[in-house]
């Protein structure tokens, strides 16, 4: 319930943090306090599941005497309180990585309060503790793999990576079949946050073509068919040194020939 509440005041931080709007020194706003909020979370909840396989691990060693009655108080009450948070974060959870590290953390304390209900309840009836263990043992592996989802989601934002459900391939053929395009490099596809992905590159136009045109051509396009509305094309006539000289794993064009 601790490391609940303290994602939970984590996650309420970032998001009051990237409302602030950009300044002089921070351009871009504040939108990666809610990743840097997700990673922390998801670090903390790497943490929390290998304490717990860690004390199952001692107790089918040394099991210890359970108060079968305490145990399933504490745990209804924490299970009552994890579902009402649940029901406050799960509309966020789809949208934002921060509020899904949150929306996590209580999932996993919701799972864990009905495993120590049942177990509170087959201690009392039959005696077995290393039900306690047992249980213990399925909600930190529940956790792991969902956790390491989280983190890396977050680490890819982090790092600039394409953001999910983009394909830098799909975008690239994309652009290249926008009317005037002969060729296409610097292409660069990132996201501040969750859901506001952007996307810069240096697109060559044919030497007939009108550049305002293609350049809105090619801006539509993106937003139309990726949802990516934060673009920087600069339109070039000819292909910049810096391109042929610096650039060419990153230079792209219509056919092995351009």
């Amino acid at each position: 319930m601790f490391t609940d509440a303290a994602a939970l005041a984590v996650s309420l931080a970032a998001l009051r943090i990237a409302k602030r709007a950009a300044d002089r020194k921070r351009t871009f706003g504040y939108y990666r306090f809610e990743i840097l909020a997700a990673t922390f979370n998801a670090s903390v909840l790497f943490l929390v599941a290998g304490y717990i396989l860690y004390e199952a691990y001692q107790r089918f060693l040394t099991p210890p005497e359970v108060q079968s009655i305490g145990m399933l108080v504490i745990a209804s009450l924490g299970l009552a309180v994890n579902i009402i948070g649940m029901s406050l974060l799960r509309a966020g959870s789809t949208t934002s990585l921060n509020v899904k590290g949150a929306y996590l953390e209580v999932w996993s304390d919701m799972l864990g309060s009905v495993g120590v209900i049942v177990a509170a309840v087959l201690i009392y009836f039959t005696g077995w503790a290393w039900v306690d263990p047992l249980v213990a043992v399925a909600i930190g592996l529940w956790v792991l793999p969902r956790t390491w989802t989280l983190l890396k989601a977050s680490i890819n934002i982090l790092l600039e990576g394409v953001p999910e459900g983009l394909q830098l391939d799909e975008i690239e053929q994309a652009l290249l079949a926008v009317p005037g395009v002969t060729a296409l490099h610097d292409l660069h596809v990132w996201a501040f946050t969750s859901g506001k992905n952007s996307l810069s590159a240096h697109v060559v136009a044919a030497p007939n073509s009108k550049e305002q045109d293609v350049l809105r051509a090619a801006s539509d396009m993106v937003a139309s068919r990726f949802g990516i509305t934060h673009t920087t094309v600069q339109i070039e006539i000819e292909q910049c040194r810096q391109a042929s000289c610096d650039d060419r794993e990153n230079h792209f064009s219509p056919n092995p020939d351009s």
